[in-house]
Formats: C-alpha cells, sequence, structure tokens
C-alpha cells in the first residue's frame, strides 16, 4: 500500500507541518498551535489527504515523549506509524548534507528527505526510529519512576543544603545522628518554631516525639549540656527548619510513589521477569521496565545493551586505548541498572567471582560492573524474548 510521509518539527507553542507522497513531492505546508484545536487541523488535513490518495500514514517528529506530547500519542492510538528524530543523528546528517539556512521549514524538508533515503542510505535509516505502542502499564512506570527519581535527586540536594547549615550553625548538634536524614532527627529539629528552643526541650518533651526513645533522648541531653549557636542563628535556623519540613515532604511523597510503582509493577510482564534475577529489586526493575517499554524496539541484545549504557564505545587514538559512553545511553536506565548489578553481584558467587576476575584485569568498580552489566543483558534480552524466569545454574559436584 502507498504511503504518505509526514514530517513535524516539533516546538514548544507551534508546530511546523509537512506532508509528502512516497516519491518526496510536497503536498502541503502549514502550522499547527499546540492545542486542541490545532491537532484536531492536523489530523484533518493529513486524514484529508490520506483518503484522497488511498494512503496509509506515517509520521516523523522530532522531540518525541517531550513537547510533542500529547500529539505523539493520539497518532499512535490512530494506527499511523510514529517514527523519532534522533536529534544527534539528524545533527550529523545535515552536516554531511548541509542545507542553505535553518528554518523549521527546512528542517521539516530534511525530515521528509530522510524518509525517502532512509531504504537506500543506511544513515537515513538510523536517523529515524520508528515509536512502537508501548503497554499502557509501562507508561505509568515510566512516568511515575522518573517522577521519584526527580524526588530523590531533589531530597539529596536539600539534606546536603541543610547539613552544611548545621555544620556552620550548631556542629554539636549534627554530631548526634550519622545522617541528618533520620526521620527521627529530622522531627526533632521541625518539633520547635526557634532552633535554639532544640536545647531547652524537656527529657519528657523529647519522648513525645515519633521516633525519639530513651537512647536518642539521652544522646540530645548531653549535647544540650553543651550546645552552641553561632550569630547566623537568627536567619539561618528558620531556613534549617524549613528544608527539615521539606525533606520530611519528600520522604513521604517518595514512600507514597514507591507504593504504587510496587502495585502497578505486578501487572508489567517485563518488571516482573526482571524481579527475578537476584538482586534487581521491586524499584529498580519497575524503572528498567517503563524506560525498556517493549522488547520490540530494539534489533538486537546489542541495541539493548547499548541503550541500558552497558556498552561503551571504543575510542582510540595512536597508541592510546581507552572507551567513551555513547551518547545514546538512557541515563535512568543506565543508572537503574547499575544500581541492580551491584547488588546482585553480591548475592550471586558466579557473578561476583566474573566481576573479581574484571578487577584482576585493572579495570575500576565501574568498569568491572559495567562488563557485569553487559554479559546480563544477553540473559534479560532471553529471558524477555523467550519470556522466562532468572534461574541459577546448579553447579555440579565432582565424585
Amino acid at each position: 500500500m502507498e504511503q504518505i510521509r509526514v514530517g513535524i518539527d516539533v516546538g514548544s507553542r507551534e508546530h511546523c507541518v509537512g506532508i509528502a507522497s512516497a516519491d518526496g513531492e510536497i503536498l502541503d505546508e502549514f502550522r499547527i498551535a499546540h492545542t486542541r484545536a490545532g491537532f484536531e487541523e492536523f489530523f484533518d488535513r493529513v486524514g484529508g489527504w490520506s483518503s484522497r490518495l488511498g494512503c496509509s500514514v506515517a509520521v516523523a517528529m522530532e522531540g518525541y515523549n517531550g513537547h510533542a506530547r500529547p500529539l505523539d500519542r493520539e497518532i499512535l492510538r490512530r494506527g499511523w506509524r510514529l517514527y523519532n528524530v534522533n536529534n544527534l543523528k539528524l545533527a550529523r546528517y545535515k552536516e554531511i548534507f548541509p542545507g542553505p539556512a535553518k528554518t523549521d521549514r527546512l528542517d521539516v524538508v530534511k525530515i521528509l528527505e530522510l524518509f525517502r533515503l532512509r531504504e537506500t542510505l543506511p544513515m537515513a535509516k538510523d536517523v529515524l526510529q520508528e515509536v512502537l505502542e508501548v503497554p499502557c502499564v509501562n507508561e505509568r512506570l515510566k512516568r511515575l519512576t522518573r517522577r521519584r527519581r526527580q524526588l530523590v535527586e531533589e531530597k539529596v540536594r536539600v539534606v546536603n543544603r541543610l547539613h552544611s547549615d548545621l555544620q556552620a550553625v550548631c556542629p554539636g548538634l549534627v554530631g548526634i545522628t550519622g545522617r541528618v536524614d533520620n526521620l527521627w532527627f529530622l522531627r526533632f529539629l521541625v518539633s520547635r518554631r526557634d532552633l535554639r528552643q532544640l536545647a531547652r526541650m524537656r527529657r519528657s518533651s523529647l519522648l513525645k516525639i515519633e521516633g525519639v526513645g530513651r537512647r536518642y533522648a539521652e544522646a540530645i541531653v548531653r549535647w544540650q549540656a553543651e550546645a552552641e549557636f553561632s550569630g547566623e542563628v537568627d536567619y539561618v535556623g528558620p531556613m534549617i527548619i524549613s528544608d527539615a519540613r521539606r525533606v520530611l515532604g519528600l520522604l513521604e511523597e517518595i514512600s507514597g510513589l514507591e507504593v504504587q510503582i510496587v502495585e502497578l509493577s505486578r501487572g508489567s510482564e517485563i518488571a516482573s521477569l526482571l524481579r527475578t534475577i537476584p538482586g534487581f529489586g521491586r524499584i529498580t526493575s519497575a524503572e528498567l521496565a517503563g524506560e525498556i517499554g517493549v522488547l520490540e524496539r530494539f534489533e538486537r541484545e546489542g541495541s539493548l545493551a547499548l541503550y541500558l549504557g552497558m556498552c561503551p564505545v571504543s575510542h582510540e587514538s595512536g597508541r592510546y586505548r581507552g572507551s567513551r559512553s555513547p551518547r545514546q545511553v538512557n541515563w535512568r536506565a543506565k543508572l537503574a541498572m547499575m544500581t541492580a548489578v551491584a547488588r546482585h553481584l553480591e548475592q550471586v558467587a558466579e557473578s561476583r567471582a566474573y566481576y573479581e576476575r574484571k578487577r584482576s584485569e585493572g579495570k575500576r568498580h565501574n568498569q568491572a560492573v559495567r562488563s557485569l552489566g553487559r554479559h546480563l543483558v544477553r540473559v534479560i534480552w532471553a529471558m524477555l524474548r523467550d519470556r522466562r524466569h532468572y534461574w541459577l545454574r546448579e553447579e555440579v559436584c565432582s565424585s
């Protein structure tokens, strides 16, 4: 069946659209606003050309999963084929085949050129990557786990700031606990409006704070006997209490998200299969399931390894021999994978031996973990392809 090609240069407020026939002839060009009315105009005009010519529709757009939402989802729901334009590879293509200028319209023309050339030019094929329909549960997992990671990163920033301010205002207060993000310590900090009032709290009041038992109360009483505050306490003290409240709120929000993630991941086949690998916890498995989406996105296991950041690219020049991280890596998936692999090697003797062997070869810790991760990607690929659980090979004892 013949196919019309649609190129979209995505913007934050409006999108530039071009429609071309299979042989590259430009049929229509227009702009749409990023509104419901603009989306309806897009589907009316593209659908009109499709009906008039009796052709199927293929759409390529920049900004998939970014400003393109929710237009990209509606395109998939209509059964049209959707391609994501890899911006890095598109930039390389433009360097090799430069245009006369840089405008939204010319970008659309370049996208439509790639459609026509992708069957004969390997480089053009790599620029356009087909987007497949992802199970709803994995889409939700992706949004929830990304939100959780953002909150965790925010918590780390606030905790670091809180620790620094406490060290400046009252160093002895930090010495009560090894970690300022302990729940009982945070509740202690926010139990009074003025930080200096903490040094005058009675033991009975301390024991009423959730999480503060006799041992922690004794540590606080010992601090109270020597408590000192710097002159900054007048204006930094309220900041400290505000940050402590913020950390408590973040911990509560993160905990609530984790409950949702764990419950939702039970309905994800990818998360359930990954969960059977020792060391792959519920959150990391759910995070990987959300970022992978569907296995059919990847042509081979090497593509999956590259996506997960477990496949460094050789970087050599003259006598120098090294490697570098590729730019096509999904850094969220890489962080989840590194965490899971590090826990995995602690639980599986064979994986630990593999890690130790790589270390003995001179690899640093992260390099050895990635080497083990590259091996595990082969296992994960087979598991997801065959829908099989992970199992440990039984050691055969020689008589």
